[in-house]
């Protein structure tokens, strides 16, 4: 009923990191008027003076009150020579992360990683590996 289509969202956080957000569809969320339940995203996130990180998923919901997002289903994160493939991700900006799980694979030129979660630094690109079961590695 209250379908937008064409959406782009941009904001920029205390530091001057930007996250872009843009989805073919969207909607405010019923319960919650702060949450924009989006459809077919593509989003990317611009540190300052650092290299971008692009997102794809195939939903995603944005709450302005905090500038957080969490994009689910067929999620893929790529940046500099790193993808992350996952169920789900949850971008906290104030704290400059972002969280992959649910069937986490990264495939880099150095191999490909399993994990439960992953924990990504927006600023350094840190990543933090989680996993209660053995970690499997697999270089090329």
């Amino acid at each position: 009923k209250n379908l937008t289509k064409e959406i782009e969202y941009v904001t920029t956080n205390k530091s001057g990191d930007t996250l872009k957000i843009l989805a073919e569809t969207g909607k405010t969320n019923t319960n919650n008027s702060d949450i924009l339940e989006l459809e077919n995203v593509n989003g990317t996130i611009s540190p300052n003076n650092k290299s971008e990180i692009e997102i794809t998923s195939d939903f995603a919901n944005f709450n302005y009150s905090n500038q957080n997002s969490k994009f689910y289903r067929n999620v893929i994160i790529k940046y500099e020579n790193k993808e992350i493939i996952s169920d789900s991700l949850d971008i906290i900006m104030k704290e400059n992360i972002a969280i992959a799980y649910g069937n986490v694979k990264v495939n880099s030129d150095k191999g490909k990683m399993k994990a439960e979660t992953i924990t990504l630094n927006i600023i350094t690109k840190d990543i933090k590996i989680n996993s209660q079961d053995k970690i499997n590695i697999i270089t090329n």
